[in-house]
């Protein structure tokens, strides 16, 4: 979430209390300012392969070998880097579970863990990149997303009697929808034409502009042009900025609204009588476990989870498909220890046993059947769920800390009822779980705004002044009076709901990030403070030792504004480098050439 005062918070309170509109709001994309020459100057500076790596990590082939099962036959670009792990867990996650009975063509997504101690060569590129994203759509430190198009048809002249192939996008993007289209456009072509296809797709996407949030950005793949904005994190939560096709693109053939988000309501349809239930268990990081008939249905409902906590970042480990290969199954299906914090979503029969101690689990039908309403209204017991053919449903002994709302409920029976636009019923939804989420992080954030020391309280010669610590008891006391009862009809124990977040991952996710953001604000404060100062009457009463330790300090403020991209004011790191340039040239001549050498961050 990006840096917000008090005064926001009170406006996105407001807005909260006065949003009897549940649609979301949509308004034509506009493109976010450039930030200053910079990013065109790096952009012109990047190698081959630069531009394809800023949005994929590889392209991987994988076919089915009688003697050696899954294998993969290609990685493209050649010089690609995989470890034999990361290979071992792209054949499997790569090819549907046998009783799915995936005939035809069948997209679906997984993510897995990367190698330990691999580093990126456009690390500090794209970060400047990632600054600008929201969290959810920030690129994966330690996993690897991989986008499948599985296609199995029958072949008699195949000894299996069948062909089965996949075709992988690996990339630490979490860019589901854009990634299933671009599939769309290259797997049908490759199954085609093979390698050299490939190789023509991997040469456009490295002429494609970098994935930079809040630009219109137009992508032409294999004799197609796709255009799409990638939001910010400046973006109102609850607004969707529209890309319009204009006069002059005649040849853009795709304008994609959205580049992550998946069908809410399609995949909570089967279970829908329980979504704030499942709101719930998402928040407070439960371990959760989606048992579904295909991968397809089992990574959109993982991808549903995760996102219905939005603006919050869900901090906690998830995995759309898994299987009983993955390299963490032991970690995760062990019964020696409570089930870690993860949701996991599985198709394998096998896992209705080894899963049965898990806590929460959600049972998936066929999401093609929706139509008949459905029918699970009770929270079923867990000792029911024998098999993966068990009624769809969900089966825990959990207890919801809030009362439930019926409103939502009869909303979205009454549009089932009237045959509503499924887009219209996925924003009736998104809309709930963003204002039920937004109640409940504004009291959060209006405590944590307060620990903020005063701006008159930073001095520009001392060391900037420190976040008060957070208190939970004083934040408990707060909420009397500025609890989410201001901005949510629902009753219940928010108290208790409280409580039990302060001690989940994702608490402890968001007030790291929220505790970074300060603290660089407060560092950002103190350099504009010194910016401010008249260096020059300073330096008048040091010593030559202290104007060299000065300028030293002040190189070192610098070159930590620019490595951590400190939110300061524009033309402040101009104005400290004049500073700096003002106050070495008083000093006698062979200091001055020892100061102007740069120094290695």
């Amino acid at each position: 979430m990006a840096l917000r005062g008090s005064e926001e918070v009170e406006e996105q309170m407001e807005e909260a209390e006065h949003s009897e509109d549940r649609e979301l709001r949509v308004s034509p994309a506009e493109e976010m300012p450039a930030d200053g020459p910079g990013e065109e100057e790096a952009e012109q500076l990047l190698l081959p392969w630069d531009r394809f790596s800023a949005w994929l990590h590889c392209i991987c082939v994988v076919g089915f070998d009688l003697e050696l099962g899954q294998a993969v036959e290609v990685i493209y670009p050649h010089h690609s880097k995989l470890t034999e792990k990361e290979k071992t867990s792209i054949c499997y996650l790569s090819f549907p579970d046998s009783n799915s009975g995936c005939l035809g063509d069948t997209q679906f997504c997984f993510r897995f863990r990367q190698a330990a101690g691999r580093k990126s060569s456009l690390g500090c590129f794209l970060d400047h990149f990632d600054r600008d994203a929201p969290v959810c759509l920030k690129k994966d430190q330690g996993h690897f997303y991989g986008y499948v198009y599985f296609r199995q048809v029958r072949d008699k002249s195949l000894k299996r009697g069948y062909f089965q192939k996949s075709l992988v996008l690996i990339s630490k993007l979490p860019y589901v929808t854009f990634f299933h289209s671009l599939l769309k456009l290259i797997a049908p072509e490759y199954f085609e034409k093979q390698e050299p296809c490939l190789e023509a797709a991997c040469n456009d996407i490295d002429r494609w502009p970098t994935p930079s949030p809040g630009k219109i950005l137009t992508l032409p793949i294999m004799g197609v042009v796709m255009k799409l904005r990638i939001p910010t994190c400046y973006d109102k939560p609850g607004t969707s900025q529209l890309v319009l096709s204009t006069p002059s693109d005649s040849l853009v053939s795709i304008v994609l609204p959205t580049i992550h988000e998946v069908d809410l309501f399609r995949c909570f349809y089967p279970v829908f009588f329980h979504i704030q239930m499942l709101w719930e268990l998402v928040l407070l990081g439960e371990a959760l476990v989606v048992m579904a008939p295909s991968p397809a249905e089992s990574s959109d409902t993982v991808l549903a989870l995760v996102s219905c906590v939005a603006p919050l970042r869900y901090c906690s480990d998830f995995r759309p498909y898994f299987t009983i290969h993955d390299s963490e199954f032991k970690e995760y299906t062990t019964r020696t220890q409570a089930p870690p914090s993860v949701i996991l979503g599985v198709t394998n029969p096998f896992f209705a046993k080894t899963l049965q101690h898990w806590p929460h689990i959600i049972r998936i039908g066929d999401m093609k059947q929706t139509g008949e309403m459905a029918k699970q209204m009770k929270v079923k017991k867990l000792k029911n769920l024998k098999t993966l053919d068990s009624k769809p449903g969900v089966y825990t002994a959990y207890k919801p800390f809030l009362n439930k709302d019926e409103e939502i409920i009869k909303q979205l029976q009454k549009g089932v009822q009237q045959k509503r636009p499924s887009a219209a019923q996925n924003a009736i939804l998104r809309r709930y779980f963003l204002e039920l989420t937004q109640s409940f992080i504004i009291p959060l954030e209006r405590y944590v705004a307060s620990l903020m020391p005063l701006q008159k309280t930073i001095c520009p010669w001392k060391s900037p002044p420190q976040l008060k610590p957070f208190v939970q008891d004083e934040f408990m006391k707060t909420l009397e009076k500025a609890g989410p009862q201001l901005t949510s009809r629902l009753k219940g124990d928010w108290i208790g709901l409280y409580r039990q977040f302060l001690k989940s991952p994702n608490f402890d996710g968001w007030f790291r990030n929220r505790r970074k953001e300060m603290t660089q604000k407060l560092e950002a404060l103190h350099l504009e403070a010194l910016c401010d100062e008249d260096l020059q009457l300073r330096i008048q009463k040091h010593t030559e030792v202290e104007t060299v330790d000065l300028v030293l300090k002040l190189k070192d403020k610098l070159i930590q504004a620019e490595r951590e991209q400190l939110p300061v004011r524009a033309g402040t790191l101009a104005k400290l480098q004049a500073h700096i340039e003002s106050v070495i040239f008083t000093l006698p001549e062979d200091l001055q050439g020892i100061l102007h050498k740069p120094v290695s961050p």
